[in-house]
């Protein structure tokens, strides 16, 4: 998920609230970034992964499903 005003990151949040309620948050690997996204905001989230960058996004995804 990207975010670029503070108002729209808390809703990263509760996307991932929303996927634990429903029993997918296992089953869903989470990235986080944009203007507005810190690492340690991906942490308090508990996303998956953060990346500032387009390219270093691709990066991440490839590390988090095991190819890269």
């Amino acid at each position: 998920m990207s975010s670029l005003l503070t108002t729209t990151a808390l809703e990263q949040g509760k996307v991932i609230e929303t996927l634990k309620q429903h029993g997918l948050r296992d089953k869903i690997k989470i990235m986080v970034g944009g203007g507005a996204i810190t690492e340690e905001f991906a942490k308090e989230i508990g996303a998956d992964g953060y990346e500032a960058t387009a390219p270093g996004a691709v990066v991440l995804a490839k590390r988090l499903l095991g190819k890269g």
